[in-house]
């Protein structure tokens, strides 16, 4: 019998009447001491993820040694996603986290607010009042007082596990070098790799190839189970700033003014935070794909739209699944004039200017969508699942450097450079799209990619390289490798609202079941670095960072094997037991 099936049972036991109650739930429990414990693991295939699965197979074979039965839950990208995300229906996951460029990402991701809403925030269920303070306490300071409170948060995390990170890949893409240069000069993880390039002489079209086929069904900026970074929708939709190299620099905005904080954040509290206002003035002339005007109404009512997406009308607020952490930290907002808004945020100045970097939408075709749906008087907007963030938005209505122009499903999606926008103006100094069109093409993988790219066929893969692939890539001065800084990880999350997953102390177990060093190695043959926290490059305190095992739950080796018994004992200590077959009972 499955734990689920178990505690099935159990609801099922403790609903019957009065006359049989009491010989039911005792056959119930007496049977649980027999039961052996069995888990399910939610990964993706091998043609979504490779590694992704590889890493899941590996942890399903140790936890099948120390005597808990495994099953494995196969999903495509979105479907393990909105499993994850969405219904939190699932016990372990293997996943690659978008994490960002500023630790408070963690905020959104482990904040006790978030543990019942969709989206990457907080997935887990996780909850404790000294994180939450921890979390809070961190948007409040800058410098070293900062770097201090987020070691804290990372090593409560390795201590709490509600997720475990695993390793960093090296991101890895191709470029025919025939139609374009400048490549190294942008991420093609970001808006910046696609805009500035520099194409030869009648060439006015650029050919990516993506091996996740997601961006041609939905180009919502809401969904969760569709967006990893988004930078389709970086290309699509503008924002106030845009983060490159770890800075935020202005964007839509043509500056930004912080005001001096209202009170000494020192005597700051979580009830009554200390706060900055950013004056805030955009570029004068923009428009929306549909040519509509982009105004300061439009900023503003794209952040109380994000934190509330039924815009007051349902009984009870539905914050956007994505973006939620960015603009939680804004407490005020003030309309000055159509190019002039003010932002009154609570925390420091770092932390409230990558609220500036959400895309930026227009009110016309957001709130329309919105009137459609709540005539009714009996509307309500589930947080996560209802039509406005789960439709596919196509077409949408940006305002960023690139405008949808067609797009066959599971096949291509076709983007066109859009010659009002900013960046083609003389007197602005940012990279701009170079191109008249941008294709990308669903490609079947990393090997046929490459192929392609070196062939001619396509300019560059927009997807993240597959570690086996790599021997594939050409020594031709006709392909560029291009490597470019990661901060997504791969991890493993635990769904903490249901037992035995809610014990810290059986999560740590599970855990030191991963061989970090061994998967680094042999899954990502040496293309990834292991990781003891989910941040990276300054932001890792000394203390955390990787010495070869984990700080908290090094992997018990036995000449480079899992050690068993060494294993076994961690689950002892947790308070489980073993029968005599070796199987671990549940609790």
């Amino acid at each position: 019998m499955s734990r689920r099936s178990f505690l099935a049972a159990g609801a099922t036991g403790a609903a019957v009447t009065a006359g049989g109650c009491v010989d039911r739930v005792q056959s119930v429990v007496g049977q649980a001491g027999s039961n052996q414990l069995s888990v399910s693991i939610t990964t993706v295939p091998a043609d979504a993820d490779r590694q992704n699965v590889r890493i899941a197979n590996r942890l399903k074979d140790h936890l099948e040694q120390v005597g808990i039965g495994v099953s494995m839950d196969m999903r495509s990208r979105s479907e393990m996603l909105s499993a994850v995300l969405i219904d939190h229906d699932f016990d372990i996951y293997v996943g690659l986290h978008p994490a960002d460029y500023d630790p408070d990402f963690l905020y959104e991701a482990l904040h006790s607010t978030f543990a019942s809403e969709a989206g990457w925030q907080n997935p887990f269920g996780f909850t404790r009042l000294y994180f939450d303070r921890l979390l809070e306490e961190q948007r409040q300071l800058d410098g070293e007082k900062r770097n201090r409170r987020i070691e804290s948060i990372l090593w409560g995390l390795a201590r709490e596990k509600p997720f475990e990170p695993i390793c960093v890949p090296d991101e890895y893409r191709v470029a025919s070098t025939d139609r374009f240069e400048g490549w190294e000069d942008g991420d093609l993880a970001t808006r910046y790799g696609y805009l500035g390039l520099e194409p030869a002489e009648d060439v006015d079209d650029l050919h990516a190839l993506v091996t996740d086929s997601r961006l041609t069904t939905n180009l919502n900026p809401l969904s969760a189970p569709y967006r990893n970074r988004g930078t389709t929708i970086d290309l699509l939709y503008d924002s106030l700033g845009t983060e490159h190299g770890g800075e935020v620099t202005p964007w839509l905005a043509t500056s930004w003014e912080w005001t001096e904080e209202s009170r000494d954040a020192a005597t700051a509290t979580p009830d009554r935070a200390a706060t900055r206002t950013a004056t805030i003035t955009l570029r004068e002339g923009c428009q929306f794909h549909d040519g509509e005007p982009v105004t300061a109404h439009d900023v503003a009512f794209t952040y109380r739209f994000l934190a509330d997406t039924s815009l007051g009308r349902a009984p009870i607020q539905s914050p956007a699944p994505r973006y939620r952490g960015h603009v939680d930290i804004v407490d005020e907002i003030t309309v000055e004039s159509d190019n002039e808004l003010t932002i009154t945020i609570a925390g420091e100045q770092a932390v409230g200017e990558r609220a500036f970097t959400v895309p930026i939408l227009p009110e016309h075709v957001w709130r329309k969508r919105v009137d459609q749906y709540a005539s009714d008087s009996e509307f309500t907007a589930p947080q996560g699942e209802w039509a406005v963030v789960t439709a596919d938005n196509i077409p949408p209505v940006g305002s960023g450097p690139f405008q949808f122009d067609e797009r066959t499903e599971e096949e291509s999606l076709v983007l066109t450079r859009f010659d009002d926008h900013f960046t083609q103006r003389d007197d602005v100094a940012l990279p701009e799209a170079t191109v008249d069109e941008l294709r990308f093409t669903v490609d079947p993988g990393s090997a046929a990619s490459i192929g392609r790219v070196a062939d001619s066929n396509a300019d560059v893969t927009a997807s993240m390289l597959s570690t086996h692939s790599l021997p594939a890539i050409p020594d031709s001065p006709a392909v560029k490798r291009l490597q470019s800084p990661s901060r997504r990880f791969y991890h493993v999350g635990f769904n903490v609202r249901n037992a035995p997953f809610s014990n810290s102390h059986f999560r740590r177990a599970i855990t030191q079941l991963i061989d970090k060093e061994a998967i680094v190695e042999e899954v990502f043959y040496g293309n990834a670095t292991p990781a003891a926290t989910p941040v990276t490059g300054e932001w890792i305190p000394s203390s955390l960072e990787w010495g070869g095992e984990d700080p908290v739950t090094p992997f018990p080796s036995s000449d480079g094997d899992l050690n068993v018994e060494a294993a076994k004992a961690a689950f002892e200590r947790a308070g489980f037991r073993y029968d005599d077959n070796g199987r671990l009972l549940e609790d």
